[in-house]
């Protein structure tokens, strides 16, 4: 039985589809004015497990995710550049998908953008008009009205009254109150722009989400997630455009995940803490990177440190040398290990998408393979099989355990430079030239090179 944390009741419920066997899940994507930072990654890789877990158990997901290609940072950003917003958008765009790529993030089935749903927007902005939900103000833009929504607040758990007295919002003549919300601003000089009855404008930034899920899934839909600060004004927003414009509950489960620091600050440029997702993956394993960001919930506050990935590299790296030199191609598993390993790794996932936990698990059963693999090989094989499966639902593990371990980035050249020093040092054993040996290991792990002596040999492994 899965149970998620819905941030709408602050509480773990149980989770029923709308559709039985079917998920519609909307998650907030990027706005493409600049690289993906480390932050993003995080929200990003978040939903790629929760998404990749779900088709795992069997429910047939409609993964929505949006790019809000047209607001003010975007625009702003192409007048800096002295270009047309489009080619940046564009730029970035393509950026995006190379970072995700790299990640290898699960591609959504839909990846809708703001500009190629104008016409969804301007109805949905008319609608919320004809409803009385929205005005025009005095500036002539379109704001919506929260006092005429009378469950403004529900999602953030926050009355208007709250909100009003604890507002920074500048008061505007041009609007009812402080917190109304634009949903179609008039275009300024220069700017980006679609005819609507109100004139030529773009909308605000919040309708876009709204448009789109209703539009791409339902106007009922079963998850909306994204990352926590977007619980307020955003998703609170969201909920009152949509559930007014359609009459209709809106989302059934909103899923948030957690902030990430970096060396426990927040990510700034200015601090020069700022790591977009390209300058970290020149450092490390992409999958390195995937397995670091479920160390922690998805729900939790996370610190992206050097130190904390290499500890997530090392953590790794053992769950890869418990599948090395096993060959487990066509080897299944049996029932009974089934039931041993696989029963708690999904119930933990059923908890609210554990990871954490389900990794302990993983580590149970890669303790247990190291165990027998001098007492019963077929065992251990059987059990490499199970952890490699099951390392799938995370998209880890299904490397070639050498190559991993070995870096990934070794030119042919240089692995053969390490495997004729690795010969040589063995070499220098055998005749029992200890001091040529511990020559030759100390010239390899200056190279960064890790020796593992066994049974069966000498093999080798990046170091951290």
């Amino acid at each position: 039985m899965l149970k998620v944390y819905n941030t709408l009741t602050k509480s773990k419920e149980e989770f029923k589809s709308i559709q039985p066997g079917k998920i519609g899940l909307y998650a907030c994507g990027m706005t493409v004015y600049d690289y993906c930072h480390i932050g993003h990654a995080r929200a990003l890789i978040a939903f790629d497990i929760i998404v990749r877990f779900l088709r795992y158990s069997g429910y047939d997901v409609k993964y929505i995710r949006n790019i809000t290609d047209v607001d003010d940072k975007i625009i702003g950003r192409a007048n800096e550049n002295k270009e047309d917003f489009t080619k940046l958008t564009e730029r970035f765009i393509q950026a995006m998908h190379e970072d995700c790529d790299s990640l290898d993030l699960l591609v959504p089935n839909e990846e809708p953008r703001a500009t190629k749903y104008m016409d969804k927007i301007i109805a949905m902005v008319k609608a919320l008009v004809d409803k009385g939900y929205a005005y025009v103000g005095q500036n002539g833009d379109v704001y919506y009205n929260i006092s005429k929504f009378k469950d403004y607040g529900k999602l953030s758990h926050r009355n208007i009254e709250e909100l009003q007295v604890g507002s920074r919002v500048k008061a505007s003549e041009a609007k009812n109150n402080p917190l109304d919300f634009a949903l179609w601003k008039l275009a300024k000089p220069d700017e980006p722009s679609w005819d609507s009855p109100w004139g030529k404008g773009r909308p605000g930034w919040h309708i876009e989400c709204s448009a789109m899920a209703t539009t791409c899934i339902a106007n009922h839909i079963d998850i909306h997630g994204g990352g926590r600060d977007l619980i307020f004004p955003h998703h609170e927003n969201e909920i009152a455009q949509a559930e007014a414009a359609t009459g209709e509950k809106f989302v059934n489960y909103w899923l948030h995940a957690g902030s990430l620091q970096v060396d426990n600050t927040k990510m700034s440029k200015s601090l020069g803490n700022f790591f977009t997702i390209r300058d970290v993956l020149k450092k490390f394993d992409p999958e390195v990177i995937r397995y670091f960001m479920i160390t922690s919930h998805y729900r939790s506050p996370l610190n992206y440190s050097e130190a904390d990935v290499a500890k997530a590299k090392s953590a790794l790296e053992r769950l890869y040398t418990a599948l090395r030199g096993l060959d487990i191609e066509g080897v299944e598993y049996k029932k009974h290990q089934a039931n041993k390993f696989e029963e708690p790794f999904l119930a933990a996932m059923n908890d609210d998408f554990n990871t954490p936990e389900a990794l302990s698990v993983l580590f149970g059963l890669s303790r247990e393979i190291n165990r027998l693999r001098d007492k019963d090989e077929g065992q251990a094989k059987e059990l490499a099989s199970l952890l490699k499966h099951l390392g799938g639902v995370f998209d880890i593990l299904q490397q070639d355990p050498d190559k991993f371990l070995q870096g990934n980035v070794a030119e042919e050249s240089e692995a053969k430079k390490i495997e004729a020093l690795i010969q040589a040092r063995n070499d220098a054993r055998k005749n029992k030239d200890w001091a040529e040996a511990d020559r030759v290991r100390g010239e390899l792990t200056s190279m960064g090179i890790v020796l593992e002596d066994n049974q069966e040999g000498t093999t080798w492994r990046r170091g951290g």
